[in-house]
C-alpha cells in the first residue's frame, strides 16, 4: 500500500467525538492490519489506557536506543515531543516517527530554547575562552536543535539514567559544563561528584550574564541552567518527612529532576527504570514512597502489590505529566487507522542539518553509556 502524508487535523472531529470504548476498538482493529509495521513506543509516565498497547516501553535513555534498533515502518511514539524528534533521528531515513498529538510537548524542554542558549554561549564567551573551557551539555528533555548545538560544539547529550557517567565524560573534555534546562539533575549530578553547591550557580537567561558576575562564573565548574519539571516540583521534603513519622521502616525513592533538598532527604535517587527495578528487586512486604509521575507510580503500585509491597506516591496532590496525558484513545486511534489506510498524520521530521549534529550528540551518549 502507498502512503500518503496529510494535513495535521485531517478527520479528527470524528474522533474527537467518539467514546473511550469505541476507540479502543478501532484502535485494536488498526493494530490488527498494521501487524509488524507499525511499532509503539510508550514512556513508563504514559497514560494506563494507552501503555496497554505498547510493543516497546522505558525511560527516555531506553526508548532512544529502542528507536534506533525496531524494524517497523511507523514508529508510533505515544511520549512527547522531544521523544518522537529523538526517533526520527536514530531511526532509518526510511522510517517515519508520528506523534499523535502535536500538543504533547514538554514544559521544561520549553524553558530552554536555541536563541537563548546561543546568546548564554555569546555572553560566556565575553568572560571566558567558551570553546576552550566549556562542554554543552543538554537533557535529553530538550528539542532537536538544542541536541544539534552540543553535537557541533563538541557536546553530548543525557538522560537521568547515565548523566553522571556523562558529566565524566564532559569534564574530561574541558573544566566547565553548561548544563541545560533541568537545574535539579545537573545539581544532583554534580553534588554526586563532590562538586560544591556553590560552584553550581543557576544561570537566568532572561538577566544579562545569566545574572551572575564575571568572577561567579570563572569560577563555576557547572552552570546550571533555569528551568526544570513542574511535576517533580510537586514533591516536598515535608512530604518525606510526615512519611518517616509515620513508617519508620518505609523506604523513600526519587527522581533526581526533583529537588536537591528532596534527593538529599530520599533513600535511592535515579531515573524512572532504576526506581521500577529497585522496587520490583525488594523484598516483600516493604513500604515505599516514590517522587516521580503518578502514571507510573500507580502502575507500579498494582504490579508489586501481590507480594505485599506497598508503593505510594510522594504528593498529596495529584501530579502528572499533563502534556503526556494528552495522547489519548481518540489521538491514537485516529493516527492507527489512518495509518492503516495508507495515511500519515503527525508525522515528525528533524531538519538534516540539526539531525546530523543531533545525532552526533546522541550516538556520543551511547557510547559512553
Amino acid at each position: 500500500m502507498q502512503t500518503s502524508i496529510i494535513s495535521p487535523a485531517f478527520g479528527f472531529d470524528q474522533f474527537n467525538r467518539m467514546d473511550d470504548a469505541e476507540c479502543h476498538a478501532r484502535i485494536r482493529d488498526a493494530r490488527a492490519r498494521l501487524g509488524a509495521r507499525a511499532a509503539l513506543l510508550c514512556h513508563h509516565y504514559q497514560r494506563a489506557d494507552i501503555y496497554q498497547y505498547a510493543d516497546l516501553t522505558g525511560d527516555s535513555l531506553k526508548l532512544s536506543r529502542l528507536a534506533a534498533q525496531t524494524d517497523a515502518e511507523y514508529i508510533v511514539f505515544c511520549g512527547v515531543h522531544f521523544m518522537a524528534e529523538v526517533a526520527d533521528i536514530m531511526s532509518r531515513p526510511e522510517q517515519i516517527a508520528i506523534l499523535p498529538d502535536l500538543a504533547a510537548g514538554c514544559s521544561m524542554a520549553d524553558m530552554a530554547n536555541l536563541a537563548k542558549v546561543e546568546r548564554c554561549w555569546r555572553e560566556l564567551a565575553s568572560v571566558i575562552d567558551v570553546d576552550a573551557e566549556v562542554t554543552p551539555v543538554t537533557y535529553i528533555n530538550s528539542a532537536a536543535d538544542l541536541k544539534a548545538f552540543c553535537g557541533e560544539r563538541g557536546g553530548i547529550v543525557c538522560t537521568s539514567s547515565n548523566a553522571g557517567r556523562i558529566a565524566e565524560w564532559a569534564f574530561a573534555q574541558r573544566p566547565k559544563v553548561l548544563f541545560f534546562p533541568d537545574q535539579h539533575l545537573g545539581r544532583w549530578t554534580g553534588a554526586q561528584m563532590g562538586i560544591p553547591l556553590d560552584e553550581m550557580p543557576v544561570w537566568d537567561p532572561d538577566l544579562e550574564l545569566g545574572g551572575l558576575t564575571p568572577e561567579q562564573i570563572r569560577r563555576a565548574r557547572v552552570l546550571l541552567w533555569k528551568g526544570h519539571c513542574s511535576v517533580h516540583q510537586m514533591f516536598q521534603p515535608q512530604h518525606i518527612a510526615r512519611f518517616r513519622a509515620e513508617h519508620p521502616e518505609g523506604i523513600v525513592i526519587s527522581h533526581p529532576e526533583c529537588s536537591f533538598e528532596v534527593c538529599t532527604a530520599s533513600d535511592h535517587v535515579g531515573s524512572t527504570e532504576l526506581i521500577v527495578r529497585t522496587i520490583k528487586e525488594a523484598a516483600p512486604g516493604t513500604r515505599w514512597l516514590v517522587g516521580t509521575e503518578l502514571n507510573l507510580v500507580s502502575r507500579l503500585a498494582e504490579e508489586v502489590k501481590s507480594e505485599g509491597k506497598i508503593v505510594e506516591f510522594m504528593s498529596p496532590i495529584v501530579c502528572m505529566c499533563s502534556t503526556m496525558q494528552r495522547i489519548d484513545p481518540q489521538h491514537l486511534a485516529w493516527t492507527l487507522e489512518n495509518l492503516a489506510e495508507g495515511r500519515v498524520v503527525n508525522p515528525i521530521r528533524v531538519s538534516a542539518r540539526d539531525a546530523g549534529n543531533a545525532k552526533t550528540a546522541l550516538e556520543r551518549m551511547l557510547a559512553v553509556s
